[in-house]
C-alpha cells in the first residue's frame, strides 16, 4: 500500500523550519559509500544551485559561484550519511532554494522529510506500519518509488541573509571547516534535515495522536510513556496527544539508541539554591546548559545570587555594560538576568566584565527547559537557563537583599546519578514541551542532552558534522528503525 506526497506531512514540514534538508544535483554524482545518495536538482536556470552569482572560497569549499557552493556543500553532507548507512537502493534527494518566509529578526529556513510512506511491502518487519520511502527500500531490496520520485523532498530558503527583510547578515555558511563565526552552519543543518528524510520523524500527527490513516509509524513502537511504560502504539488518540505535551514524558526505548546514551551523554547540570533567606526556593532545579563558555563541571561554582535590575520593571536584560550599582552587586557573585532583547553571549559578555562568576538566565515566557545557544570564546564564566516560573519562585527569594549580598546561593553543578537529557531509566527524552510546537513535538531528542545533539529542534553553534556515537545519538535511532 502507497500513501503518495502526503500533503499533511508536508504541512507539519513547512512548520519544523529549524534547518533546511540536504539535497542535490542531477547528474552531480553521489556520495560512494556504504549508501548512495544522488542528489536531485529541482531549480530552474539561475536559481538556487544554479545560482550563477560569483563567491569567493571558504572553509575548503571551492565553488566560484553561490550555487555551486550550495551543492557542495550538500554532497558533504550526503557523503557523511552515504558512510553511515547501509543500502543496495540509492537514495534520491529532491531539493530546491526558493524564497521563503523572511523577516528583518526572523526566517523559514527550510523543511524536509519523506516524500512518501509506505507498508507491508516485501520484507516489511512489521504488517500495517508506515516506513518512509528510503528505509521501506532498503529493507524491501528494491525501490519502491517510481524513477522519477525522490525519496526525500527538501525546500531552503534562498534568501536567507541576503536580502535586508531576510535576516540580514545572516546568511548559510557554506564552508566545510565547521567554523561558521556566529553563521548558520549549512552542512550541519542538512545532516539534521536528511535525518528526518530518512526516518528520524513520525507520521503519526503529533497534535492530536490520530494516527495515519489509522495505522503508526515504525517510529511510534519505540516511542514509551516513561511513566507507565506504554509505547505510543498503544495508546489512545487522546493518550498519545497528552503525553506529547507532558514535559520529560516520553522517552526514546530503542536498544541501539538505549545501549549508546552512556557513551554520548553527560552528567546533567544541575543549580542547587539554598542560603538563609532561600526560604521556598529551595532546592535543585532542572537547567539548560550554554554553547559558549565553560561547561558545568564536579568542581561546583557557587555564590550569592544576585539580580541585575536595568529596566522599569525591575527585570535586568544585561544587554549593555552594567552600571555602577549593579556592577557591584554581581562582583564574585552570580547574576541573575532575564532573557530578551540581545543574545545570551551578550549578556555573559557584559555580566563577566563587571566580575560576576557565573550567569543564571531566566526564561521570558512559559515552556520548558532549553540551553543557551552562541559562541564567544572569550567568555570564561559557565552560564544557565531556568524556566520562567522557576525563575519566578527564586526572585520572590532575592527582594531582601543588601548591595552585595542576597543570602541566595547558586551553586552551579552536576547530578553524577543522572545523565543530561534521560529519564530515570537512563533512556534518552525525546522533545515534549507542554505547549505543542508543530513540526518540533515529539520527533527530536530533548534540548536537555549534554553535550547538544543534533536532533534537537534548534540548531546548535557547538554541533559537529558527526551523526553518530560517541559524539550523536543520531544514527542509533535511524539503525533501531531499521536501517
Amino acid at each position: 500500500m502507497r500513501a503518495a506526497e502526503l500533503t499533511r506531512r508536508l504541512r507539519h514540514l513547512a512548520a519544523v523550519c529549524i534547518a533546511v534538508l540536504a539535497a542535490a544535483l542531477a547528474g552531480a554524482g553521489a556520495a560512494q559509500a556504504a549508501a548512495t545518495i544522488v542528489i536531485v536538482n529541482q531549480n530552474a536556470p539561475g536559481e538556487g544551485f544554479n545560482d550563477p552569482t560569483p563567491a569567493a572560497p571558504v572553509g575548503g569549499n571551492t565553488g566560484t559561484t553561490l550555487g555551486a557552493q550550495r551543492l557542495i556543500a550538500f554532497q558533504r553532507a550526503a557523503n557523511i550519511w552515504g558512510a553511515t548507512l547501509d543500502s543496495s537502493v540509492t537514495i534520491r534527494i529532491g531539493a530546491s532554494f526558493v524564497p521563503l518566509s523572511c523577516t528583518a529578526s526572523g526566517a523559514v529556513l527550510g523543511a524536509a522529510g519523506a516524500y512518501e510512506i509506505w507498508t507491508d511491502f516485501e520484507n516489511a518487519p512489521r504488517p500495517n506500519t508506515w516506513y518512509p520511502a528510503a528505509l521501506a527500500s532498503k529493507l524491501a531490496g528494491e525501490d519502491l518509488t517510481a524513477p522519477e520520485d525522490p525519496h526525500i523532498i527538501a525546500v531552503f530558503n534562498s534568501r536567507l541573509g541576503l536580502f535586508p527583510d531576510c535576516l540580514p547578515g545572516s546568511p548559510f555558511y557554506l564552508g566545510l571547516d565547521n567554523r561558521p563565526n556566529g553563521q548558520i552552519d549549512l552542512v550541519t543543518v542538512l545532516l539534521h534535515e536528511m535525518a528526518h528524510g530518512l526516518g528520524f520523524q513520525t507520521f503519526t500527527d503529533d497534535g492530536t495522536g490520530e494516527q495515519f490513516f489509522g495505522l503508526p509509524s515504525i517510529w511510534d513502537y519505540f516511542l514509551v510513556n516513561n511513566r507507565s511504560n506504554m509505547p505510543w502504539v498503544a495508546m489512545t488518540d487522546e493518550q498519545r496527544r497528552i503525553s506529547a505535551i507532558t514535559w520529560r514524558g516520553l522517552s526514546w526505548n530503542g536498544p541501539n539508541v538505549t545501549a549508546a546514551v552512556p557513551r554520548v551523554l553527560a552528567p546533567r547540570s544541575n543549580l542547587d539554591i539554598s542560603g538563609a533567606n532561600a526560604g521556598a526556593a529551595t532546592g535543585d532545579y532542572y537547567v539548560g546548559d550554554a554553547s559558549f563558555g565553560p561547561p558545568v563541571s564536579a568542581a561546583p561554582v557557587s555564590g550569592q545570587l544576585m539580580p541585575v535590575v536595568d529596566q522599569p520593571n525591575g527585570a535586568g536584560l544585561a544587554c549593555t555594560p552594567l552600571n555602577a550599582g549593579n556592577a557591584l552587586a554581581v562582583r564574585n557573585n552570580i547574576a541573575l538576568v532575564d532573557r530578551g532583547s540581545c543574545d545570551f553571549v551578550t549578556k555573559a559578555r557584559n555580566v563577566q566584565a563587571a566580575g560576576a562568576i557565573g550567569m543564571l538566565v531566566v526564561d521570558n515566557v512559559p515552556g520548558d527547559v532549553i540551553g543557551l545557544s552562541g559562541t564567544d570564546p572569550s567568555i570564561r564564566i559557565p552560564s544557565l537557563r531556568i524556566t520562567l516560573s522557576d525563575g519566578v519562585g527564586i526572585k520572590a527569594a532575592l527582594q531582601q537583599r543588601s548591595r552585595t549580598k542576597s543570602g541566595v546561593i547558586a551553586s552551579f553543578g552536576i547530578d553524577r546519578t543522572q545523565l543530561a537529557g534521560t529519564d530515570r531509566q537512563r533512556r534518552i527524552l525525546m522533545y515534549t514541551p507542554s505547549i505543542h510546537s508543530p513540526g518540533s513535538t515529539v520527533s527530536h531528542y530533548t534540548t536537555e542532552a549534554r553535550p547538544n545533539q543534533l536532533m534537537e529542534p534548534s540548531i546548535n553553534s557547538d554541533l559537529r558534522h558527526v551523526v553518530k556515537p560517541p559524539r550523536d545519538l543520531s544514527f542509533p535511532l535511524l539503525r533501531d528503525i531499521g536501517w
